[in-house]
């Protein structure tokens, strides 16, 4: 059975463009494959949507287009991304071909009549007659509510066993179904222990959801999965034959610095192989940029000259002291990515940290003070107490005269060059 597997969609209003257009070259790619069906594995939405907003148009209308190529299994994500209930309204579209939406833990075959039939619990006992593949559903664990129910210390540890056992309880239908001659296919969205992601992290952890171990015990030939945004996979040679667990990562580059080509994943899986290839998508080019300090323009010109940034979307990054942060010339930069896709400006501004000396509030007179802010300083105290002493006994029209004159004593310049060490100790 050939079956397109797409996943982390993350239609939303940022990302409505990218995603629309990847997605949109995804379905047309699978359409001329001639795949038997289709498989979403979580995060189609970025965020909670509204019917109305642009995003959710254009995602019912890409899942509706492919629904009239194939059957479709939609899977719940990542709450924070695909609110529960986010799904059911892809179970009312009137494509040519159904829409199965897993939203809680059970079964599904795909029936001779390319119809969906989902288990009646959360396994099938008894598999239908007319079924030519079975489809293993475990969506995003609702992490919230097994720490009200077992405490936040234990959850983690809670949801590997469960699902562990979830996983292993699968095995027997996957026997069964593989006894037919059916493919079986297990479908889910959570973090695989080792997986790297899309900036290159390896997720290592105790909090993620399986082992490779825990997925290939269910025996499932296939193991589609979503919430890496980088494809990989893993795979097994054994007595249950071939089985490969892959994610076909997001559907196109959302964020700056992701690894990896983008695209989707062409599976085809038997009673007992399967083996998949990635399809690349169109995804938008990012080009990141990063100076420690001050932007250098020639350098930058250098950068933009090996990267070639026609077309792509660019993003400069600096670091610089509070009293540089306007010596950033901004329009240059952005003449000089005239020819990006997209310019992205991110200047980090480092404030300036003054030192202060403990108790100096508490002390009685304005010379103790100075004494004490000195010494914490590392600077001489004595220029500053002769300006004291000046400000003290000299009249104010001699000490404007010297400001504003060319007077050259070197107590003058002294007192004009620390005006504002004064100012603050006052």
């Amino acid at each position: 059975m050939r079956i397109a597997h797409f996943s982390d969609l993350h239609y939303g209003s940022r990302t409505l463009a990218e995603a629309d257009l990847c997605f949109g070259a995804a379905i047309d790619r699978a359409a001329s494959l001639g795949v038997d069906a289709a498989v979403i594995s979580g995060d189609a939405t970025d965020h909670a949507l509204d019917l109305h907003a642009p995003a959710a148009r254009r995602l019912v209308e890409q899942v509706r287009r492919l629904a009239d190529h194939c059957p479709v299994l939609l899977l719940q994500g990542t709450y924070s991304h695909e609110p529960p209930g986010t799904l059911g309204i892809f179970r009312a579209l009137g494509g040519r071909h159904p829409i199965h939406v897993a939203e809680g833990i059970g079964q599904a075959v795909l029936t001779r009549g390319r119809g969906w039939q989902r288990s009646p619990d959360w396994r099938f006992e008894v598999l239908p007659s007319d079924a030519v593949a079975l489809f293993s559903c475990l969506p995003t664990v609702n992490r919230a509510e097994l720490a009200a129910a077992v405490g936040a210390v234990d959850a983690a540890e809670a949801v590997g066993e469960h699902l562990e056992r979830l996983l292993a309880g699968w095995a027997p239908t996957h026997r069964l179904a593989r006894g037919r001659a059916l493919p079986t296919i297990g479908v889910s969205h959570g973090t695989v222990f080792g997986c790297v992601s899309e900036h290159g992290v390896p997720m290592a952890g105790f909090d993620h959801e399986f082992t490779t171990g825990a997925l290939f015990a269910a025996e499932a030939q296939a193991f589609m999965l979503g919430h890496i945004h980088r494809h990989q996979a893993w795979s097994r040679q054994g007595d249950r034959g071939e089985q490969l667990i892959a994610y076909p990562g997001s559907i196109g580059r959302f964020h700056y610095g992701e690894e990896g080509e983008k695209g989707f994943l062409v599976w085809e899986v038997g009673a007992d192989d399967a083996r998949c290839t990635l399809e690349a998508t169109p995804a938008r080019r990012t080009v990141d940029i990063v100076f420690e300090g001050r932007p250098d323009l020639d350098q930058l010109r250098d950068a933009i000259a090996r990267q070639d940034v026609t077309g792509a979307s660019v993003r400069v990054r600096w670091t610089v002291a509070d009293e540089d942060r306007g010596a950033v010339d901004r329009e240059a930069i952005q003449r000089m990515l005239a020819g990006a896709a997209e310019a992205k400006l991110e200047g980090r501004i480092v404030p300036v940290v003054r030192t202060r000396a403990a108790g100096i509030s508490q002390l009685p007179h304005l010379e103790d003070k100075l004494r004490a802010w000195a010494k914490v300083a590392e600077v001489r105290p004595e220029p500053l107490l002769a300006c004291m002493a000046a400000l003290d006994h000299a009249q104010p029209e001699v000490i404007a005269a010297r400001l504003i004159g060319s007077a050259t004593d070197s107590t003058s310049s002294t007192c004009h060059a620390l005006q504002e060490p004064l100012s603050e100790l006052v």
